[in-house]
């Protein structure tokens, strides 16, 4: 099972814009809780063609009764020497939810290569601070995991019950773990880190936020205009839109 179709007019923007295409191959999949799901890859000749980033993420293509439908995705331990990662999908109603469901091995995906990127903070931070929630859970791995001996906060907001179980990359001895249930379309969590950033920020921190896009914005404006964080101690990218 794959699409292989054309990607329609936002394939050919995407192209135009340097895109580069790649076909993935479903090689397993695992079902980590209820409401999150793994699936394994071989990547198509990827990560020879490209270097690994913490946070690096792709564009995937599925096929919405015959139309082109993409969505992004973070790559989840990526291995250039094996030519494998993982993707995981923070499953709800939707056509990449339903692939992630019923894809089996041998089954392919197509993908496009444009858009990511992110620079390590330098000098290292004295502490991250990372707001997220499921969709943003592999790229706040791949930063704890690039920067193992710094520690961390992280404000996490929680839709379901599972959320609780997902794969956390957290130390207890580092990091500081603090989940907040959705409310409100995100307002309960503007809320709890807006109480609680000020007596955390300080020269020597980093703020990454990704989070739905309206959440987003406004924790990043928080932050850039009340806190004064400067632009280069600072990350924010919408990572879904509420509908």
């Amino acid at each position: 099972m794959g699409f292989t179709v054309g990607h329609g007019w936002q394939g050919a923007v995407l192209k135009l814009m340097r895109g580069k295409d790649f076909t993935f191959t479903v090689t397993g999949a695992e079902q980590v809780t209820e409401d999150y799901r793994r699936v394994h890859c071989a990547d198509g000749g990827l990560l020879a063609a490209a270097a690994v980033h913490p946070t690096m993420w792709v564009r995937l293509w599925f096929d919405d009764g015959g139309k082109p439908h993409q969505r992004a995705y973070t790559l989840v331990d990526p291995d250039p020497e094996a030519g494998t990662f993982s993707l995981e999908f923070a499953l709800h109603e939707g056509v990449a939810a339903r692939w992630a469901r019923t894809c089996a091995p041998g089954d392919t995906v197509d993908a496009t290569l444009q858009g990511t990127g992110f620079e390590l903070p330098e000098p290292p931070p004295s502490r991250l601070l990372l707001v997220g929630d499921a969709a943003s859970l592999p790229a706040v791995n791949s930063l704890l995991d690039a920067l193992p001996d710094v520690p961390a906060t992280i404000w996490f907001e929680t839709r379901h019950a599972s959320d609780t179980e997902l794969p956390f990359r957290t130390d207890p001895g580092r990091h500081d773990l603090r989940t907040v249930p959705r409310d409100d379309a995100g307002a309960g969590l503007v809320a709890r880190v807006k109480a609680e950033l000020p007596a955390l920020a300080g020269p020597g921190t980093y703020l990454w936020i990704a989070c739905d896009t309206a959440t987003t914005r406004t924790l990043s404006s928080y932050a850039r205009k009340e806190l004064a964080f400067p632009k280069e101690r600072l990350h924010a990218l919408g990572y879904w839109r509420a509908s």
